[in-house]
């Protein structure tokens, strides 16, 4: 097909459906699971079910008038991109952003891209004895992004598809409270929404990182935990108590100095997360938590959030 003629149907940029091109060229895709089984591996990936029944609504039958050439053209090459690069540790667009309100297909499109990725990634994983508890709740962070997705009314979506590349090539797992990331070096730590950020749970996540990476990948050197986030903001400890998880939590890193444009807008990414919403007025927005008090208070008062870098040494300080 014509890459101009396929990114006018698409309603995206050229470059976009050129880049896609350009990564995936004619390496490999992979097949979607049956669609007989895709409710029991929606249901494993802990995806709602209202989205799951949104999901097989826009299931790509061959027959399925809802996929035209140039959007089954666009799901073979994102698989084949994305597999390309398995083991890849960066975050990774997996292809163009695509109007929302076009039904299904185009809103679940990299859904059923990670879907016919499982299996990938299922033997990668076999390949370095993961065991099948971290295989699946790694992999279940679909169902986790898919709810905050719905509740955020469409926001942030595109960038947890870069996100959720790396948990279909093997690059993410998800240890008890954190998740870690493979790295150059460092293990980078993500913090799911799954709970208290306690440091007991903390430890026990880090404890079960230190065996499990030379255990299942031997050839690769770690030195440091590191870690980018909005929860690293110092400011956090202007507003909330010394002994609160999440200023214990910061406390655990050397930061790096601030850099305004090393990361996200802080301030989206703080509203993002505290309230899973970008559109409510701070008027609006709920003051139960004192984290919500403190984000509000601050932007109120004309602050900004910022977005921090910090790491320790993987080995405990003695």
């Amino acid at each position: 097909m014509d890459l101009d003629d396929i990114a006018a149907r698409l309603g995206v940029p050229v470059e976009e459906v050129e880049r896609v091109h350009r990564l995936a060229g004619d390496r490999p895709s992979a097949p979607l699971p049956a669609k007989a089984d895709a409710p029991a591996m929606l249901d494993r990936l802990a995806v709602p079910p209202t989205d799951a029944a949104e999901i097989m609504r826009g299931w790509p039958d061959p027959d399925s008038p809802l996929w035209t050439p140039e959007l089954r053209w666009l799901l073979d090459r994102t698989i084949a991109l994305v597999r390309a690069d398995l083991a890849g540790y960066e975050w990774l667009p997996p292809g163009p952003d695509l109007p929302r309100d076009r039904g299904p297909a185009w809103r679940h499109l990299f859904v059923y891209a990670y879907l016919a990725l499982v299996d990938v990634v299922r033997a990668y994983h076999t390949e370095h004895g993961i065991p099948d508890a971290v295989s699946w709740v790694t992999l279940a962070d679909l169902g986790r992004n898919l709810a905050i997705d719905r509740r955020m009314h469409g926001e942030g979506w595109p960038i947890m598809q870069s996100w959720l590349t790396l948990h279909v090539r093997g690059s993410v797992y998800e240890l008890g409270r954190l998740q870690h990331q493979r790295g150059d070096g460092a293990i980078g730590l993500h913090v799911p929404d799954s709970g208290p950020l306690t440091p007991e749970a903390v430890a026990a996540s880090l404890d079960e990182a230190r065996a499990f990476f030379p255990r299942h990948f031997p050839d690769e050197r770690y030195t440091a935990f590191s870690c980018a986030s909005w929860l690293l903001d110092p400011q956090l400890r202007e507003y909330l108590p010394a002994d609160s998880n999440i200023i214990r939590f910061q406390r655990m890193f050397e930061l790096e100095p601030y850099r305004e444009d090393d990361g996200p807008n802080g301030d989206v990414e703080v509203l993002r997360f505290g309230f899973r919403t970008l559109s409510t007025p701070l008027d609006e927005l709920p003051r139960r938590t004192a984290l919500q008090r403190a984000i509000i208070d601050h932007l109120r008062a004309g602050g900004h959030w910022h977005w921090r870098h910090g790491r320790f040494p993987l080995q405990r300080r003695r």
